[in-house]
């Protein structure tokens, strides 16, 4: 029976850039700022790199057809295998898992995991809807027509409000307080797009974009790189004396049953509960609420943040309301949530927000994370999802000590 990638892989070292509308930077030129500061994180050189995983880009025209070329050459790469995934929002983690998978198997000794994305050069942004052409068996049909992402997470807020009894004051002011304390995390950090706080009274003023969603209820558009270098956990230490270890790796898609079946009730999202089940069987996680310290989680709207609370345990079903209130996920707080300030206040680069995520965790559990710093973390996790709450991906990645 497979064990998992339970403590055979260590990351030493990452790199982040400043994430922001980026006009001047081109998407090479991001990967080479992630990457200068990976390798002098790691202290090795790039020769030492064995493989290599990039996580998208998703839009951009960086982009060679399924080709990971733009990154071997940018970054002068020595003729060495390099790979690009996409897998929506969790492009960055996929790319992560890629590269530790391969030195869990022994292929290499050491890989390294890039994501990159360049969205403000594309003009997305605003309400785009997602309607596209599908391929079923020899028939084609529309799917998503006049969908947006706004208007589909509105849905699930308004269902969780109804089923658990909130008020539409209690529902908007829940909402507005995570958002709020991710904005005041985001202050703290010189790498986040958005650097200002904000009160619960200008985000539940603030214009609707789809009820009750306002305006600083939804993420932004951004553009970043982040990456990471990874080893076999039994070398780790010849490299730093801080390593930190993945303790699970776990990817979880739609089935469809969501979609197809009236049994799903809209309040949460089922790739992100299986997800972290199994994340957490393979990290020996029994009690989350209690033994996770901190998260990075999927916040492309307040409503998305809370609903996650509940699928990764860290509240029971319909309670996040009161753990939000009594500030449970404050920075202070006992289980703190974006202390970097998450999607909300770096904005959404696709492929890169999940590295970001683990480099936040990464610095964290170092005690490397300045002002955001919480107080002796055990266990980190980051999670990803793409697509909307009946049709998506999850990613549920555990790092610790």
């Amino acid at each position: 029976m497979a064990d998992g990638i339970r403590d055979k892989v260590a990351i030493i070292g990452m790199g982040c850039t400043r994430f922001g509308e980026l006009w001047d930077k081109s998407p090479e030129d991001l990967m080479i700022d992630s990457f200068k500061e990976v390798i002098q994180d790691a202290g090795i050189e790039k020769k030492d790199i064995q493989a290599a995983w990039q996580g998208g880009p998703e839009f951009t025209s960086v982009s060679v057809g399924d080709s990971a070329l733009p990154l071997a050459q940018a970054l002068k790469l020595p003729f060495i295998p390099v790979t690009k995934v996409e897998n929506m929002c969790a492009s960055g983690s996929e790319a992560f898992r890629g590269a530790c998978y391969a030195v869990a198997a022994g292929s290499c000794d050491i890989a390294m995991a890039l994501g990159v994305e360049k969205l403000k050069d594309t003009g997305y942004g605003g309400l785009p809807e997602f309607s596209h052409w599908a391929v079923i068996g020899t028939k084609h049909r529309i799917i998503g027509a006049n969908q947006t992402a706004p208007g589909m997470f509105a849905m699930l807020a308004t269902r969780y409000f109804s089923r658990y009894r909130l008020s539409p004051e209690e529902g908007k002011r829940m909402l507005a307080l995570v958002s709020a304390k991710s904005h005041y995390n985001g202050a703290l950090n010189p790498k986040a797009h958005l650097r200002r706080e904000v009160s619960v009274e200008q985000i539940m003023n603030a214009p609707i974009v789809a009820w009750p969603l306002g305006l600083f209820d939804c993420c932004g558009v951004s553009d970043g790189a982040a990456a990471a270098i990874v080893c076999r956990a039994d070398m780790a230490k010849n490299f730093r004396p801080d390593p930190v270890y993945v303790k699970a790796l776990q990817i979880a898609a739609s089935s469809g049953e969501e979609e197809m079946y009236t049994e799903f009730d809209y309040t949460h999202v089922e790739s992100t509960t299986r997800a972290a089940a199994r994340a957490y069987a393979e990290a020996g996680i029994k009690d989350p609420r209690s033994e996770i310290s901190m998260s990075e989680v999927h916040d492309c709207f307040s409503i998305t943040e809370a609903v996650t609370m509940e699928d990764l345990q860290f509240s029971p079903r319909g309670k996040v309301n009161e753990d939000i209130v009594a500030g449970r996920f404050n920075l202070d707080g006992a289980q703190p949530v974006q202390p970097d300030g998450g999607l909300k206040c770096f904005g959404h680069p696709i492929a890169a927000s999940g590295i970001r995520m683990i480099y936040e965790m990464y610095l964290q559990l170092q005690g490397r994370a300045d002002k955001r710093q919480i107080k002796e973390p055990r266990y980190g996790l980051t999670h990803n999802l793409g697509g909307i709450p009946y049709r998506s991906v999850a990613s549920v990645i555990i790092v610790g000590r």
